[in-house]
């Protein structure tokens, strides 16, 4: 990929590559950590933590090579462990402290709904050139990100930052579950959870 698709390419949130290194640091130590970011090409990025968005390539190389270099139930805890990383991430600095405030006092159906429509505003940094799409069903949550870059089956890392943020800020009984992946070929990564 030449220097100039990555600069004028999709782009994604730089936590998606500062929370798995924070998260393998905790975890396997800083030896693992290079050697995942070794692998995935994107050693900088872990010497040099981004503060803008990032070319979703980079995510894509670091989350796939997390995944190529350690074991399987590994991999997922260390990704899940990012996502809510970043989730909390979120809550400290991008999720205003009076709309968290507001969310939590809500009925519970108008929360979750106003939730999902703010996720979705902001889904290009998450889901980079993937499509976002979510609706309730009465208590019952479906998220599908469509042709997720990200996908690594399983989204552990997605599942993640879902799971903190509706934990957070609408019930604590949460436990966000991913049904399908594109990873293992289906047409979207599709998270379901009650609330």
């Amino acid at each position: 990929m030449t220097a100039s698709a990555l600069k004028d390419g999709p782009r994604v949130g730089p936590n998606a590559v500062i929370q798995l290194a924070a998260a393998l640091d905790e975890r396997c130590g800083a030896a693992v950590t290079d050697a995942v970011f070794t692998a995935g090409e994107v050693l900088a990025f872990r010497r040099d933590p981004p503060t803008e968005m990032i070319p979703q390539e980079i995510a894509i190389r670091a989350h796939r090579a997390l995944y190529a270099t350690l074991q399987a139930d590994e991999a997922e805890a260390v990704a899940f462990e990012a996502g809510l990383r970043t989730g909390d991430y979120l809550l400290q600095h991008r999720i205003p402290k009076a709309a968290q405030w507001l969310l939590q006092r809500l009925p519970k159906p108008m929360a979750v709904d106003l939730l999902l429509a703010a996720i979705g505003k902001n889904a290009w940094t998450f889901a980079g050139s993937g499509r976002f799409t979510a609706r309730r069903e009465g208590s019952h949550v479906i998220i599908n990100l469509f042709e997720n870059p990200l996908a690594t089956n399983p989204c552990a890392w997605h599942q993640g930052v879902f799971q903190r943020l509706f934990e957070r800020l609408i019930t604590a009984r949460v436990r966000v579950e991913e049904t399908q992946c594109c990873g293992a070929g289906a047409s979207s990564c599709r998270f379901e959870f009650d609330v």
